[in-house]
């Protein structure tokens, strides 16, 4: 499998692509006015605590008061079942030092830990746990052993006292001794400076701040497997060039600056395929689709065979879309950045064998995103149920906002409800003040329907009151807005 990175910088905004095989899989977008806080570390002020919610809002000098619980706040080693109150942890007026888990989403605010950790290219430093592991994505037992123990070999080698432990990331598989090590005193000079912020720095303030996304997404999403990295910015293709010299030597030469005529994003369809992401319907090949519906609480997945007949019988076609239908839908979750739990509903299959192997495409596919996920199975009503981690606004919370005609519903009155709604708050003005005429100013879908199909039920009406009703088209106002003029 071969990949590219594409980058997009202006001013205003940063955009990468992660292109796999011509197929875009993900979409990272960060707005100057809007900048992703996750991984920034603060020194904050505890404004309220919560004893019923085992909670705290901590002001960190955003917009909204950040949030943290009880189990963030509590040291690493504490045991699961023991509880300690909120209130004996924090007091208001408190200064907290904490690390953002999760960007502020919707109406809720950032998410805390005091669980620090810094992060580079093969390692993440730890500073309040003693404790050092590998990746769980890092499968080989032996490859496994050797980071370990070369991590502690480093360690032992410092001349420095370090408290905290290290995590030896994905990316570390296969890289020599003299590269972990290089990253590990990288961290540690890193957390000195941080820890001198820590007793310097006003609450709340900014004591870290994680990479500009151009530079996050080479550490992050740079493998083996990333052929080329292209950036449209010659001021950063400089940049990025010297990070990777000092930090990921290996990617220098597939860094190149971007100078085509063409758009960035024009190459592998990129902008199209962002905004087939923000559409409810996924078409598939085979001729089925996906139909996604991201909620409050969770997101919901359908899968339809729709013009796809298969060649032999039934079940074959049924088969055939959902084994279809799992591969799209593991992109679908990457690109659009869906999180917290997602309900899919392939199409019933009577064969278990089908259904088995239709999970497991799901699961391999899955294996691929960087979020981590967790397939549960099928629940007993044939659903497929799995989380993935949300840390940041899904593609849609960044590219768009709820619709002010129809408040996010995503449906509007026809233009016949918003007539009866119109005759009856007619009959209400009449008995509150009994004008001698009224003048409805609405939406042209609505006037029409009024001059037209309702005419009659007008006439009734202003016979009823014994009043003249006239009608005014407003050419901004939505299909569900309307106002009554008395005169």
């Amino acid at each position: 499998m071969s990949g590219e990175v594409l980058i997009n910088l202006t001013p205003m905004e940063t955009r990468v692509a992660v292109v796999e095989n011509g197929v875009l899989q993900e979409a990272f977008i960060e707005r100057a006015r809007r900048r992703g806080i996750v991984g920034n570390i603060y020194k904050g002020r505890v404004v309220r605590v919560l004893p019923g919610m085992q909670a705290a809002f901590v002001d960190i000098g955003l917009d909204r008061a950040a949030f943290i619980h009880a189990h963030e706040v509590m040291s690493p080693g504490t045991p699961a079942d023991e509880q300690v109150s909120i209130s004996q942890l924090l007091h208001e007026g408190q200064a907290l030092v904490v690390q953002v888990t999760k960007d502020p989403i919707g109406t809720k605010g950032a998410r805390l830990t005091t669980h620090l950790s810094v992060p580079s290219r093969y390692l993440v430093y730890m500073p309040d746990s003693p404790h050092n592991g590998v990746s769980q994505r890092i499968e080989d037992d032996g490859e496994r052993e050797r980071l370990r123990a070369q991590v502690v070999s480093a360690l032992s080698e410092q001349t420095l006292e370090v408290d905290g432990g290290f995590i030896v990331r994905t990316a570390a598989e296969g890289v020599t001794d003299e590269e972990l090590a290089g990253d590990m005193h990288f961290l540690l000079r890193l957390w000195r400076k941080v820890s001198e912020r820590r007793i310097t720095a006003p609450a709340p303030s900014v004591i870290y701040d994680d990479l500009p996304l151009f530079m996050r997404t080479l550490r992050d999403v740079m493998r083996d497997d990333i052929e080329k990295v292209r950036i449209d910015s010659r001021e950063n293709h400089v940049k990025l060039l010297e990070f990777a010299e000092e930090f990921m030597p290996d990617a220098v030469e597939r860094i190149e600056h971007y100078a085509g005529e063409r758009p960035i994003f024009d190459l592998f369809s990129v902008e199209d395929e962002i905004q087939k992401a923000l559409a409810r319907k996924v078409q598939l090949k085979s001729g089925g689709y996906l139909v996604i519906d991201p909620t409050e609480a969770m997101t919901t997945i359908d899968v339809n065979t729709g013009g796809y007949v298969g060649h032999r019988n039934l079940e074959e076609t049924i088969f055939k879309t959902n084994l279809e239908a799992a591969t799209a839908i593991a992109r679908q979750l990457r690109l659009r950045n869906l999180g917290g739990i997602i309900i899919i509903d392939f199409i019933d299959m009577e064969d278990t064998e089908h259904q088995r192997q239709v999970l497991r495409v799901l699961e391999k596919a899955l294996e691929r995103d960087h979020a981590k996920t967790k397939c549960t199975g099928v629940t007993e009503l044939g659903l497929v149920q799995l989380t993935r981690k949300r840390t940041r606004e899904s593609l849609e919370q960044t590219l768009c906002e709820p619709c002010p005609a129809c408040e996010g519903r995503g449906t509007l009155k026809t233009p016949e409800s918003v007539c009866y709604e119109i005759f009856r708050e007619i009959l209400r003005e009449e008995r509150a003040y009994s004008a001698e005429t009224y003048t409805v100013l609405a939406a042209q879908p609505v006037v029409d329907r009024l001059l037209d199909e309702e005419s009659a039920a007008v006439a009734d009406l202003e016979e009823f009151i014994s009043k003249t009703i006239r009608f005014q088209v407003e050419s901004h106002y939505s299909q569900e807005q309307y106002d009554i003029v008395l005169m």
